[in-house]
């Protein structure tokens, strides 16, 4: 009866036993039988001393674009006009009304030369139809032309500069030097400015410096003192008369109206001589 009951009694010690860590039993007078058993634990988790691999992941594939896109066109921009100024209209005044029509006046260009010059005012209270001393003279703008046209000017400036009548030979002056027909006085003058042929004012190229020389022109004048009178050495029976004489003497001048080329040589007419002109004799036999 013992022996039925200890099968069983075996059976769950052995069943205890693996929940337990030790178990003995014994069966009936038998020495206990001790069964001892370890419950299995997972070992602990240790780190390991090298790092963890790293994960690697496929390389994406990338496909290609068989073409890009066409790039953007823009629309160019807007030129900027500025408004335009519109001026005022003039004031409307009606076209005169004439009572009989006439034609339109004709214009034309005015001449560069051969115009009749105003009378300088050096000719002002002056009967000679020169002048040796002008306020007004030219100088500045004769210099800067005879620069300007300096290889036109020497040909005509060296035709005239032999006309000079400065180293003539001497003569007297005045009658009380030597007995003459007439009186008369002598003068070598350069004028600055003299009446030509045509009656005209001109002005004269004197005492103008151009490329380190000064142009001068002189000339010797004679005039009558007592012209349109009788001889004063001729006796009375005889009809005389005190006539004076000119000569033709040419000078450069400077026209300040010829924009091309304002220098020319121009003709005057000047006092030369005094003459004692006789007429028929009135003595009676």
């Amino acid at each position: 009866m013992a022996l039925k009951f200890a099968a069983p009694l075996a059976l769950l010690a052995v069943v205890l036993a693996d929940q337990t860590s030790h178990v003995s039993f014994s069966l009936g007078g038998a020495p206990a039988i001790s069964h001892g058993t370890s419950v299995r634990h997972s070992p602990a988790y240790h780190p390991s001393p090298y790092p963890p691999r790293p994960s690697y992941h496929p390389r994406p594939s990338y496909t290609r674009k068989s073409h890009y896109p066409p790039e953007p066109t823009y629309e160019a921009e807007p030129m900027y006009h500025p408004k335009p100024r519109y001026l005022p209209k003039p004031p409307y005044a009606p076209e005169p009304r004439y009572p009989h029509p006439h034609p339109p006046p004709q214009y034309h260009p005015a001449p560069s030369y051969g115009h009749k010059p105003e009378v300088p005012a050096c000719a002002k209270g002056n009967p000679k139809p020169w002048c040796l001393e002008d306020k007004d003279y030219p100088t500045y703008e004769i210099e800067h032309a005879a620069e300007e046209h300096y290889e036109k000017l020497l040909p005509l400036y060296a035709d005239v500069a032999d006309l000079s009548t400065e180293l003539s030979v001497y003569r007297p002056k005045t009658l009380e030097e030597e007995t003459y027909l007439c009186p008369s006085e002598t003068a070598y003058v350069r004028p600055l400015r003299a009446v030509n042929t045509e009656g005209k004012w001109r002005v004269i190229v004197n005492g103008i410096k151009v490329h380190y020389e000064t142009l001068t022109q002189t000339t010797r004048v004679e005039e009558c003192l007592t012209a349109g009178d009788a001889c004063p050495l001729v006796p009375e029976c005889h009809e005389s008369k005190c006539l004076q004489k000119s000569i033709y003497h040419r000078f450069l001048v400077y026209d300040p109206y010829d924009q091309y080329f304002p220098f020319a040589v121009e003709t005057f007419k000047l006092p030369a001589s005094c003459a004692c002109l006789l007429g028929a004799s009135t003595l009676d036999h």
